[in-house]
């Protein structure tokens, strides 16, 4: 029962978090958002080549201790009962690694891959035998590959209803 509960707990506070994700927007990083490829970005206007242009600084400065900034990407995974786990979409974000050697992780992006017509059949099948269905991430993103994992799941009857989304919460 306290398994149950806690994968409850999980599920209810990873819908708690998807539904208010929309809304966080990082200012921490004003400039290059293209260069990282993020959705959102700000784009990028060319000046016309005959007009003059003066060149301004930000008013915000960098933080100087930052030491650099990465992309990094790590993929979330889902399963369908006991099948095997299969790419369900990608987080992207900005790994920002100060020179003391801590490491945050801005600019959080997740894009859900839509169900396909094989995937939407294995969910009904999954209804009608109300079985789990299962969401994976890396523990630690910033590990090689052959990590471990965090899963959770769910009986599928219990997303039917609710849209099927996933709520995240990240700790690095």
């Amino acid at each position: 029962m306290t398994l149950f509960r806690s994968i409850l707990a999980v599920t209810l506070f990873l819908t708690f978090f998807i539904t208010l994700s929309p809304a966080f927007q990082s200012d921490e990083l004003l400039l290059d958002d293209e260069e990282f490829g993020l959705e959102g970005g700000r784009p990028q206007s060319r000046p016309s080549p005959n007009i003059a242009t003066t060149t301004t600084t930000p008013t915000r400065k960098r933080i100087p201790d930052s030491a650099s900034d990465s992309k990094i990407q790590f993929t979330l995974e889902h399963a369908f009962g006991d099948s095997d786990f299969s790419e369900a979409g990608n987080f992207s974000a900005r790994l920002k690694t100060w020179s003391h050697g801590a490491q945050t992780l801005t600019k959080l992006r997740f894009s859900r891959d839509a169900f396909t017509a094989v995937e939407k059949n294995k969910f009904q099948e999954l209804l009608k035998g109300d079985d789990f269905y299962r969401i994976r991430l890396p523990s630690n993103v910033l590990s090689p590959p052959g990590r471990e994992y965090i899963v959770s799941s769910v009986k599928a009857r219990c997303l039917a209803g609710d849209g099927l989304e996933e709520h995240f919460v990240i700790h690095t």
